[in-house]
């Protein structure tokens, strides 16, 4: 990335598509660390934090979370893409669709859409909510629901200096590790750890709450075992991947259909 990044200020854009704006908060709420994430670069676009935006400009960073929903949105990630160098997909609904994306490409989405809004939204055209990557290409991820202050702090600092930031390459399993928590699993409970992306610090096993998956898809995720093992521990293999598809969005849903023939 860094024969990308010239020398000097760094221009970056902020943007926020389908979601609930909880990344870009994340970065509003860093408090005793926003004055210098302000002052690391040139801000060219950031509609939460500031009025001044040049919407423009070419970019050298763009970071760009919630998923794409509309055809609307389609232009506007395309428009994006293009000016800028390096584009970042914040959030586990940049990354992997989100909530919104549970059933990605079920063939179903017209039938829900239209039970709850008909004909009444005519502003632009709805579509299936998909991760970014599905329409342009995404230089680099940093999930969560929502993101890891630090996390995504690290990952810019990193980015800025032309440095290509990492996804932790370990599941949450390996935090509650390190915090010498009970496993959930060997109690019963349904825990999604083993296949879920780390970088929450096993926030909600420290807690004794089963993880539910929000950081999205471990890259590396052995779906088939997960499955299996918590079918013999008494869960229907229907409720397994209900509960997978919750945060596993596109990522999951382009494996089901190999697992489903492998389970059967």
């Amino acid at each position: 990335m860094a024969r990308y990044i010239q020398k000097g200020n760094v221009k970056v854009g902020i943007y926020g598509f389908t979601g609930c704006a909880g990344d870009q908060l994340v970065i509003v709420h860093t408090e005793d660390k926003l004055l210098d994430f302000f002052a690391s670069a040139e801000f060219k676009s950031f509609v939460m934090a500031q009025s001044n935006n040049d919407e423009n400009c070419e970019l050298d960073i763009a970071l760009v979370e919630g998923s794409i929903s509309t055809e609307e949105e389609v232009h506007e990630i395309k428009e994006i893409r293009k000016k800028s160098k390096i584009l970042v997909a914040i959030g586990t609904c940049a990354c992997f669709g989100g909530v919104q994306a549970q059933y990605y490409g079920d063939g179903e989405w017209e039938k829900r859409f239209n039970m709850v809004y008909q004909d009444k939204v005519t502003l632009t055209k709805p579509l299936e909510s998909k991760p970014i990557s599905d329409y342009v290409k995404v230089d680099f991820m940093v999930p969560g629901c929502p993101v890891d202050a630090n996390q995504i702090l690290h990952a810019f600092s990193k980015a800025i200096h032309g440095i290509p930031p990492e996804l932790y390459k370990f599941p949450v399993c390996t935090e509650c590790k390190w915090r010498e928590n009970d496993c959930l699993l060997n109690k019963g409970e349904f825990c999604l750890g083993p296949i879920t992306t780390a970088g929450c610090g096993a926030a909600c096993p420290s807690n004794n709450v089963p993880c539910n998956g929000c950081f999205g898809p471990y890259y590396d995720a052995n779906y088939e075992s997960y499955i299996k093992l918590m079918m013999e521990k008494g869960f229907s293999k229907e409720e397994v991947i209900r509960r997978i598809r919750i945060f596993g969005g596109a990522e999951f849903a382009k494996k089901l259909k190999t697992l489903e023939e492998v389970l059967h």
